[in-house]
């Protein structure tokens, strides 16, 4: 009888503190400051030229819900919130049912987020899953409820809400998709409509009419089983094609909103845009995209990636600023919103050499000094054994020099001299060029074995594009406020972490990977494009099981493109000349009306004609080929593959 009591007591002291927490809360939030709707979380992004790019989480224009068709409403609360206009913000018993069914099916498939909710989301600049960030997403909540009326939230909602092919609002939505104004539109274009925000992407009958019109029939079910429609009324639609205005863009504005999710992405790291800002509303995100080259990049990519499943992703920096001028994180965006160019990790194969390469030069290797090209198996120091393979098992079974070990993107060589230097060396390389990706020092690290993002990747190169000098990666130039005044200015500072003379040296081998001076037992790996080129790049390609990369500069612009799918599964060969394809018609596209260009010769430095092969002097002029060293460096002769044997030993 007393665990009765006591556990009587315990429920009713638990309601009792439930309902206090419940008053504290709402009285918190009707204490709080009220937000401005009509310019919460509102942004702007401006490309380089500071047009008017992307309007988001409102519009320019508010319409009042007395101009929106009764349809339209009453499809929207039928399927996204039924409960609305009798919840204070959060559906309860939604709620319980919620948890209930995804407890019972073992995952996550019933949501219970009510239109408050979502509107509060809309006004933000993320939709991150964490604790902290759905604590703070209940408190504003609580405050859009105790501030404003349903119809006032309603009405914010249908404002602000994402429908699609970069239309915000309902205003955009239905001019666009239907060329009328909300108030207009039919019951069928209504049904259309409140359909599109649960996927805006697959949703949108301008990226998949059949699949808008099959979750149309869903609302329309919705409103059926709310009694704001007859099924014999729902049975009737549908029956003809509904004409849609709306096309896709010219430019693939698809595509581009790859690079407005790197914007966002990287809006929500710099710490001095306080969040406070963001709600109260009112900021321009000026961004260093150029149209021109966003849209030779896509015309690029759906040129040449033509296979079901295959994706790509791609950056274009400008070496000078730093700036992300272009970026695709994908084929298609309407398919999927991943955003390989910046969330992906992939191995990136032979595109890790050159890091490893520069720390050679540094350590006084040079680029005529010699290993053995063969097939070789590595002792390492915890018992195991190591056989890198070259591309198709073909090996020189000869010394080679550097520059042709990097022309021809030998494996063996680079994981002997890996090893030679040692792998702590590769890594630090890495890091000190400005590659954030935690890699791990290991013989294969050289081959590329560890994940690395396209634009992390892209941010180490760009070290060796700008000739030693490490710059800031980034895509926004600068944000304002709504009144103008500059919150946020990406600093143009750069700092010299590279030998200059090691750096020069570097970027004439890899412009090596287009000489036909170097066939030899291989041929150079982007002399597939080389009648392509009217001018002189640093080129490195990569393949690994499941990835091609190219990644190639000068000193005007720096381009990494990768194709490969994305559930890692092995890759054809016969697709490899994908990125070198995308690569070259891109640079040679947007490079055009440049005069060409290349890196000054320190004065330090020297060039020699030697073999290709051996490094050695040679009358040869079919293998003669310009090699750069550090003056005084230049008759030096290192029999490397001895030293790196006595080091075993």
């Amino acid at each position: 009888m007393k665990l009765v009591r006591f556990g009587l007591k315990f429920i009713i002291f638990m309601f009792i503190s439930f309902i206090v927490i419940i008053i504290g809360l709402y009285t918190y939030a009707f204490l709080s400051p009220k937000l401005e709707l009509k310019s919460a979380g509102q942004f702007h992004i401006y490309d380089t030229n500071d047009e008017l790019l992307y309007q988001g989480s409102s519009t320019s224009e508010w319409v009042d819900l007395d101009d929106i068709n009764y349809n339209l409403i009453n499809a929207v609360l039928s399927v996204e919130d039924k409960n609305f206009y009798n919840h204070h913000g959060f559906d309860y018993l939604r709620i319980a049912k919620a948890m209930y069914l995804n407890i019972k099916n073992k995952k996550i498939t019933q949501g219970a987020s009510t239109i408050s909710q979502q509107y509060v989301k809309n006004i933000y600049l993320d939709f991150d899953s964490t604790w902290e960030r759905k604590i703070e997403e209940a408190f504003l909540t609580l405050e859009l409820e105790v501030h404003y009326s349903k119809d006032e939230i309603l009405e914010g909602y249908l404002n602000t809400i994402n429908y699609g092919q970069g239309n915000y609002g309902i205003a955009n939505a239905s001019r666009y998709y239907f060329n009328k104004e909300p108030l207009d539109l039919t019951l069928e274009e209504s049904l259309i409509l409140a359909g599109i925000p649960n996927s805006p992407a697959y949703y949108n009958p301008v990226a998949d009419y059949d699949l808008s019109i099959k979750r149309a029939k869903m609302v329309g079910q919705a409103m059926v089983d709310n009694d704001l429609l007859e099924q014999d009324v729902l049975d009737g639609l549908f029956k003809n094609e509904i004409p849609i205005y709306g096309k896709a863009s010219e430019e693939n504005l698809d595509m581009l909103m790859y690079y407005q999710d790197a914007v966002m992405q990287e809006l929500k790291q710099i710490k001095t845009i306080p969040d406070n800002l963001i709600q109260s509303g009112g900021i321009s995100v000026y961004t260093y995209l150029d149209l021109n080259a966003q849209e030779i990049l896509e015309q690029n990519i759906l040129k040449y990636v033509k296979e079901p499943d295959i994706e790509s992703a791609s950056v274009i920096i400008d070496p000078k600023t730093g700036g992300v001028i272009a970026l695709s994180g994908g084929v298609n965006y309407a398919k999927s919103q991943y955003n390989r160019a910046i969330q992906a990790t992939r191995q990136v194969g032979s595109t890790m050499k050159p890091f490893l390469y520069y720390g050679a030069l540094e350590e006084g290797m040079t680029a005529a000094s010699t290993f053995n090209s063969q097939y070789t198996t590595f002792s390492l120091s915890n018992g195991t054994f190591y056989s890198p393979k070259n591309y198709a098992s073909i090996y020189a079974n000869k010394p080679i020099t550097m520059a042709e070990a990097i022309a021809v993107s030998d494996n063996v060589y680079a994981v002997k001299t890996n090893m030679f230097l040692g792998p702590e060396k590769l890594v630090e390389v890495a890091n000190r060029v400005g590659i954030h990706s935690e890699l791990e020092a290991i013989p294969s690290l050289a081959l590329g074995t560890e994940g690395i993002s396209v634009l992390d990747l892209a941010r180490g190169y760009n070290t060796f594009a700008s000739g030693g000098y490490r710059k800031e990666i980034g895509l926004i130039k600068r944000i304002e406020d709504k009144d103008g005044n500059i919150l946020y200015e990406k600093e143009d500072k750069e700092e010299l972490v590279l030998n200059e003379n090691y750096t020069y040296i570097l970027n004439e081998m890899l412009s090596n990977s287009t000489n036909s001076q170097f066939i030899d037992y291989a041929r150079p790996t982007a002399l597939v494009i080389a009648s392509k080129l009217s001018r002189k790049y640093a080129i490195k390609t990569g393949t690994t099981d499941s990835d091609f990369w190219t990644v190639g500069y000068n000193p005007d612009l720096l381009m990494a493109t990768w194709v490969g799918y994305d559930d890692g599964r092995e890759i054809e060969a016969k697709y490899s000349s994908i990125t070198k394809d995308i690569w070259a018609d891109t640079m040679e596209d947007l490079l055009k009306e440049k005069e060409a260009s290349w890196y000054d010769t320190p004065n330090n430095v020297v060039g020699v004609v030697l073999d290709a092969a051996t490094g050695m002097p040679t009358n040869n002029s079919s293998k003669a080929a310009l090699f750069y060293f550090v003056r005084g460096t230049e008759d030096l002769t290192i029999d490397t593959e001895s030293v790196f044997k006595e080091n075993k030993e």
